[in-house]
């Protein structure tokens, strides 16, 4: 009777496989791939440019990222969209108002590229 190991050299056979170099190879495509059409996509939405698509490494797996360098979670509302919120500001004169930020509807940009579902997966707090 055969027996079965689950490693090789130490290492668990998923990640054994997954770091395989012909493997790691159909990833990087598959990840430029959506990159590129992710570009594309944010690329048919941008108003102001401060949004990017980037690419990084995992130890394993390999990503697709859209980067907001504003840090307000800009990127979060662009992929999902966000509701009508109130803040208060600070007018000139030092006197406080009200703003009325409206909702917007997301764009699923990375979804849409990775030809994912388009859906939210419960309440996003901003």
């Amino acid at each position: 009777m055969a027996e079965v190991y689950d490693d090789v050299s130490g290492r668990k056979l998923e990640k054994f496989l997954a770091t395989m170099p012909g493997v790691q190879a159909a990833l990087d495509e598959v990840r430029f791939e959506i990159a590129a059409r992710a570009e594309e996509l944010l690329l048919q939405h941008r108003r102001e440019g401060h949004a990017s698509i980037d690419v990084e490494d995992g130890r394993v797996d390999k990503y697709v990222v859209l980067d907001d360098e504003r840090g307000a979670k800009a990127a979060l509302s662009i992929e999902y969209g966000r509701a009508e919120s109130i803040v208060v500001k600070e007018a000139k004169d030092g006197s406080t108002y009200l703003d009325v930020i409206p909702a917007s509807e997301g764009l699923f940009i990375l979804a849409r590229a990775a030809n994912l579902p388009k859906k939210r997966k419960g309440k996003v707090h901003l």
